[in-house]
């Protein structure tokens, strides 16, 4: 792979050091840090912060038989287990263990004209998805109602900003207006986390996209 070129916020990062940040986001940063020398040291360096000012804190006091509880659980195997999972050419570690498998245990639903989507994760916070575009195809023009965050799994895509490949990830702001185009040769395959839905300019568009969940 690619030096990656298009990195995580220091922002977004210490964020997910703190436990702060929605499911979604937080998946496409795990992923993204699996990828990437640079961030997974950054983010190793927020944790160490973290856990200096942890040690600073006053001791909160807790019930007294929290311990016990815990360790008891622990004995019983109480404690949720992620599904033993496949290693995948283009799936990172933490989407395989939301996927649970590779590539071909995704459950794609196709949106038009070859792309497809598989929701992962949603809640009223975020929605992270994986996104196949077929060489060549672009997504719709569109504008956002929050932050998206577009992590390159396979292929790779341009647009008004700048071009991305694997492991590269896209911070789209409400202000930026966009067409993603994914680059000729082979299909495009993202990991996206969404605020919200997007704002597209095609009102027909606009009109399905309740019904295709985009």
């Amino acid at each position: 792979m690619k030096a990656t070129k298009h990195h995580i916020s220091d922002e977004m990062l210490i964020a997910y050091s703190a436990g702060t940040l929605p499911e979604a986001f937080a998946l496409v940063v795990a992923a993204h840090v699996s990828m990437c020398d640079g961030c997974r040291t950054t983010l190793s360096a927020f944790d160490a912060v973290g856990g200096a000012v942890l040690e600073r804190c006053s001791a909160v006091k807790v019930s007294d038989g929290c311990l016990a509880a815990t360790l008891a659980r622990i004995a019983r195997g109480d404690a949720p287990r992620r599904p033993e999972c496949c290693k995948d050419a283009v799936l990172p570690k933490p989407v395989v263990d939301y996927v649970g498998g590779g590539l071909d245990a995704v459950r794609w639903r196709p949106i038009s004209g070859g792309a497809r989507q598989a929701v992962l994760c949603a809640d009223k916070a975020a929605t992270a998805r994986l996104v196949y575009l077929p060489a060549g195809s672009a997504v719709p023009d569109h504008s956002h109602r929050g932050i998206e965050l577009t992590l390159v799994l396979k292929g790779a895509f341009r647009d008004e900003t700048g071009h991305f490949a694997p492991g590269d990830v896209e911070t789209s702001a409400e202000e930026l207006t966009h067409r993603p185009v994914a680059e000729p040769g082979a299909p495009c395959i993202c990991l996206t986390a969404t605020e919200a839905p997007l704002r597209y300019r095609s009102l027909l568009v606009r009109i399905l996209q309740p019904f295709l969940h985009i």
